[in-house]
């Protein structure tokens, strides 16, 4: 490795962004951006955009996610959040552009790969890979990738959720389903709207799941106020939910998730399928925090399931370490 060069691990996900490099997350943004309505012309980018949300006037501003259930949507917005990102870590004036590898949701078109592989060359990389997402989150999670026993992943991402079962740095199954975060946030909404009558925005609905959310009722109740706006009288009105509620909000996400993961294991070599039995299913990504989703997941599926210690940051950091892993580098995606 050249004393200079850059190597980012890079999470490109439809929520986050997150970039790992030299053994730590360098940065963890939302992968968001604020536009102007008039021009389209770009306001701020991740956290400041963020913090925009639900609190300017759409006609003039909008806030956009250029990534929909992990691909690009938006080719230039994308572009753009992504050198900003890579100007924040390594400064606009670059005398060493960094070697990336970015992740990719399993299965996607080889126009949706190259999207991804231009888009980051374009931003300012030197040299860009490709792996797939659930590849990453095990490499991550710190499971033997590269032995021939089986092992498999849940990444449970903002847009969606991808199961894989992987063996000598290779993905042997997977399926994936559009479904994450960003639909369990829908779900809350949806739940307080035909309960209360109120309306609240989808940084209210994470609060929400944050703050008293689980995916199994829990021996201790926990409650919070919400603050929205009343149906009726378009007053803002406020009220109190409980965890109970949001785990009966949350049943339809949840159950697509189980499914994504019951698929893969229907469709699993018996061989494997005794390892994973014996090894367990290993969760990562935002999704993986809810309360509860381990034991959830466990009873779904009838096989252990536990959570990732990095949950929320594996597949960046699988990403970065891939990098300079000859034996996985050999198996990265060719674009």
């Amino acid at each position: 490795m050249a004393l200079f060069d850059k190597r980012l691990g890079v999470d490109l996900g439809t929520v986050n962004v997150l970039i790992y490099e030299n053994g730590q997350i360098v940065l963890q943004e939302p992968s968001l951006v604020a536009l102007t309505a008039e021009d389209e012309r770009i306001v701020e980018i991740g956290q400041p955009a963020r913090e925009m949300l639900g609190r300017v006037d759409d006609e003039d501003i909008q806030i956009v996610r250029p990534l929909r259930d992990g691909v690009i949507a938006d080719y230039e917005v994308t572009e753009a959040m992504l050198r900003h990102f890579f100007d924040k870590i390594a400064g606009r004036i670059r005398l060493f552009k960094p070697t990336v590898m970015m992740s990719v949701p399993y299965g996607v078109t080889s126009v949706e790969k190259r999207a991804v592989h231009e888009a980051a060359l374009a931003a300012g990389a030197r040299e860009a890979h490709l792996i797939w997402e659930p590849l990453a989150a095990a490499i991550g999670a710190g499971l033997p990738v590269g032995t021939p026993a089986g092992d498999m992943v849940v990444n449970v991402g903002g847009g969606i959720t991808e199961a894989a079962v992987v063996t000598m740095n290779n993905i042997v199954r997977a399926e994936s389903g559009r479904v994450g975060g960003l639909r369990q946030d829908d779900a809350i909404i949806n739940y307080v709207r035909r309960k209360y009558n109120l309306t609240v925005g989808q940084p209210t609905a994470e609060s929400i799941k944050i703050q008293v959310g689980a995916a199994v009722n829990l021996p201790e109740e926990m409650t919070m106020e919400v603050q929205g706006r009343d149906n009726v009288s378009g007053l803002p009105k406020t009220i109190s939910i409980s965890t109970g509620e949001v785990v009966e909000a949350l049943q339809e996400p949840l159950s697509m998730i189980a499914d994504v993961a019951k698929a893969v294991l229907g469709t699993t070599p018996p061989e494997l399928a005794s390892d994973i039995i014996d090894r367990g299913i290993v969760l990562t990504g935002g999704g993986a925090l809810l309360r509860g989703m381990d034991q959830f997941l466990t009873r779904e599926t009838g096989v252990p399931c536990y959570r990732a210690d990095n949950a929320m940051i594996a597949v960046a950091v699988g990403a970065g370490r891939a990098l300079d892993d000859p034996a996985i580098l050999r198996r990265i995606i060719q674009v």
